[in-house]
């Protein structure tokens, strides 16, 4: 019997790698770029065609094309008070921006039965795929298998659409950002697959975003913590939830260019040396979805500590923060500042302005920055990366605010016109640029 199995549970600790890999069995996740017109589908089908015929059971999670979510979701703005994003229609929402995934779905299985292999489209739903949580912002929570696991016994390709799965009353619930990232890991977990291919328009992760970067490093092996690391704080080309549920689950995920062959990069759970002398410092990532949040309360808003409820806010929004700094209980005046996803911040403004409001304090939101990090190892016990970083900056004119170090990176904020300047700043000053190798 082929029952569910729990995502959101993590292997005791002090485990082996997890046994019962179904040998041959690879998830493929093609990402909505590189299915943007009838010929990259082509392409994309060709290539899950030639797996095939390499031995592979392929199952292959797609994205929406394109910019068809930012066209569904400025469609819905018609409808929405103001013209602002969905709110109290969530559900919605859901069930709308769903469907560009379900439409990459059925265009790639077509593409795939003119190529001569057999193919069925499914949405999250019919995949198996259980989420919790809010709409716009769900969980991947149980994942049945069955009918994948069929689909693959008579020889059949699934095509699963990524970022949504259904909730206890049967309704769509999408992942939030970087969700099809997700989907392909929770199945390749659940389905226990050899790996987890993610197909970009890029050969692989770089030491910087080549777009950026003239002479970025393509790095072949990137532990899962750094490379979670990377997801938040700004590379676009895997999403941190999804590196997280692969080092939880320890599921080998290799990125690679949907466009060209290579070797890409291989995200698993260590580096392959460990030696004390290797560079402390893997990559530099920028951030340009960023807004920095003041908050100040003087008089009766003084006195109480509003960051709990600050922060519980944020949560129900699922937006996080990053660089907090408040002050303390003895000073005369409450301020507590953060930096958040500019993006999503909306939805929760008006809550934000409210509760601030009602203590006489005031809400301030500056948006015209952006957040640029160094990502390593061991940088708390390398001082002197952060001193190198922030030297960098003020030699080349870039001024920095607000300012975090932890053990795997080193983040500030600057001014959102000088955002690729310092992305390129850093890369140089520490030798990341592949002439200096």
């Amino acid at each position: 019997m082929r029952t569910s199995q729990s995502l959101v549970r993590p292997p005791a600790a002090g485990t082996e790698p997890p046994r019962g890999r179904r040998p041959g069995l690879v998830v493929h996740k093609y990402g909505g770029s590189s299915l943007a017109t009838p010929e990259l589908i082509r392409h994309a089908a060709g290539r899950v065609g030639a797996a095939r015929a390499r031995g592979e059971r392929v199952v292959l999670v797609v994205s929406a094309q394109g910019d068809t979510t930012d066209d569904l979701l400025a469609r819905a703005r018609h409808f929405a008070p103001g013209g602002a994003a969905p709110g109290t229609s969530l559900r919605e929402a859901d069930q709308l921006l769903a469907t560009g995934e379900i439409a990459s779905a059925a265009l790639m299985a077509m593409a795939l039965h003119t190529g001569g292999t057999r193919a069925l489209s499914l949405t999250g739903g019919q995949a198996g795929v259980r989420a919790l949580g809010r709409h716009g912002s769900g969980l991947i929570d149980r994942l049945a298998p069955g009918r994948i696991l069929g689909l693959l016994d008579a020889g059949v390709v699934p095509v699963v659409a990524g970022f949504q799965g259904v909730n206890s009353s049967g309704d769509t619930v999408t992942l939030g950002r970087g969700g099809s990232d997700t989907t392909a890991v929770a199945l390749a977990v659940g389905l226990g697959a050899e790996r987890c291919e993610i197909y970009t328009d890029v050969a692989g992760v770089f030491s910087a975003d080549p777009r950026v970067v003239t002479a970025p490093r393509l790095l072949p092996h990137i532990p899962t913590d750094v490379m979670a690391e990377m997801a938040f704080t700004g590379a676009r080309v895997l999403h941190s939830r999804a590196v997280e549920l692969a080092a939880l689950h320890q599921m080998p995920t290799h990125v690679l260019s949907s466009a060209t062959e290579g070797p890409g990069t291989v995200i698993t759970g260590t580096y392959e040396t460990a030696l004390e002398t290797a560079p402390a410092v893997t990559a530099v990532t920028h951030d340009t979805d960023v807004a920095r949040v003041l908050v100040r309360c003087a008089g009766a808003g003084a006195g109480r500590d509003i960051a709990p409820d600050i922060l519980r806010l944020l949560a129900e929004h699922a937006l996080p923060v990053d660089l907090v700094a408040r002050s303390g209980p003895q000073e005369e005046e409450f301020r507590m500042g953060f930096s958040t996803r500019r993006g999503e911040l909306s939805g929760a403004r008006d809550a934000l302005e409210r509760l601030v409001g009602a203590l006489g304090g005031f809400l301030r939101v500056d948006e015209e920055v952006g957040k640029v990090t160094v990502v390593g190892t061991g940088l708390l016990n390398r001082p002197e990366c952060t001193a190198r970083m922030l030297s960098a900056l003020a030699e080349a004119g870039i001024p920095t605010t607000w300012i975090l170090t932890t053990q795997m990176r080193a983040s500030a904020l600057v001014p959102a016109d000088r955002l690729t300047d310092a992305v390129r700043t850093l890369h140089t000053a520490f030798a990341l640029d592949t002439e200096r190798r």
